[in-house]
């Protein structure tokens, strides 16, 4: 079942980041070779009547593409000069490199709206839910209810943030701002307490949880998509933050297995929380899509930018040399990531 739930959360969210660049690449008439789901070896393939784009089904469920005429090193002599991507107009040729991207986001609102009609609409600010006795918070004035406001100096305007800066805290000691029901704010310092897990391994706790706001209709479920997706983006970019400042390092991050281990982990605690991974998923593939590196959609993105401002194209083939090059960095990148996973696995 977790093969079939990974397969299910990655292959709905590559499907529709790729189609997003499909359609927009039919719609400005550029011809499209292939529409591919997954990579490596091809499972099963078809062509539909008056249709010059062949769809396929590949083995590895990680990745998709859409391969375009004009994005090639070497023109391809047998398409018309009209039908390759360098010979569209500025405004096509732009949205059909940020419409994968788009097409992410708007998944993603769709379906965190229909988790927050199904089970209630979080206001998602971080909110105390429980102090616990015998731990270093019940001996402070934080109280359930109570709002925190920032987090050792950083302003947290949602849950999202609260534990991302809650991940970089290491057992150091946490100076909140909270704001009381009664409307009062206060500073509150909690000391962490040290405990061993069943590993042997150190861990810190504070004695607190978080709960939130719950609101249920159209409107709130509306708020809550619109919010949850600005604060996960919010998050993604704090993240990279932290990555070059050296408060998160490269161990905090996941590729294939991670998720496949997380996939299985969401799936046994309901269908619901599997439709609010692939949100999560859209979004991050979304906002690492239109980072402006190249061989991403934010690359060419870039690089639509800077030909706008010169007022002449970029020549294809350097671009694609560049892209090309990028990414292959990228896969030795991921390759390593994936190894830290698998290494994960067995410790």
């Amino acid at each position: 079942m977790t093969l079939l739930y990974f397969i299910l959360v990655l292959g709905v969210t590559i499907f529709i980041h790729e189609l997003g660049h499909f359609l927009f690449a039919k719609k400005a008439g550029i011809y499209v070779y292939e529409f591919s789901l997954g990579m490596g070896p091809r499972l099963l393939h078809f062509k539909r009547k008056n249709d010059e784009t062949e769809y396929s089904l590949r083995l590895l469920p990680i990745g998709g593409y859409v391969q375009m005429a004009g994005e090639e090193i070497e023109a391809d002599e047998r398409i018309p000069v009209e039908k390759r991507m360098q010979s569209k107009a500025w405004w096509p040729r732009c949205l059909t490199v940020i419409a994968g991207v788009v097409f992410n986001f708007l998944l993603a609102l769709f379906l965190l709206f229909v988790v927050a009609l199904l089970q209630g609409a979080p206001d998602n600010k971080p909110y105390i839910g429980k102090v616990y006795k015998g731990y270093p918070a019940s001996s402070t004035k934080l109280k359930a209810g109570d709002q925190i406001i920032s987090l050792n100096g950083k302003k947290v305007s949602s849950s999202d943030m609260f534990l991302l800066n809650m991940s970089i805290q290491k057992g150091k000691e946490l100076d909140f701002t909270v704001k009381h029901k009664s409307g009062k704010t206060e500073d509150i310092t909690i000391k962490a307490k040290a405990e061993k897990n069943s590993k042997g391994e150190k861990e810190y706790h504070y004695g607190f949880a978080l709960d939130s706001k719950i609101a249920h209709g159209i409107l709130p479920s509306i708020k809550y998509a619109f919010a949850k997706t600005g604060a996960l983006i919010d998050q993604m970019v704090h993240i990279i933050l932290y990555l070059f400042s050296g408060e998160l390092g490269l161990n905090n991050l996941a590729g294939p297995v991670g998720i496949y281990t997380l996939v299985g982990q969401t799936a046994q605690t309901g269908f619901i929380n599997i439709l609010y991974l692939i949100a999560y998923l859209c979004i991050n593939v979304g906002f690492i899509n239109i980072m402006p590196i190249p061989a991403f959609d934010g690359g060419r993105f870039l690089f639509m930018i800077i030909e706008k401002i010169r007022g002449k194209q970029i020549n294809p083939s350097t671009e694609n040399l560049i892209h090309g090059v990028t990414l292959v960095f990228l896969m030795i990148f991921m390759l390593l990531i994936t190894v830290q996973d698998i290494t994960r696995l067995f410790t």
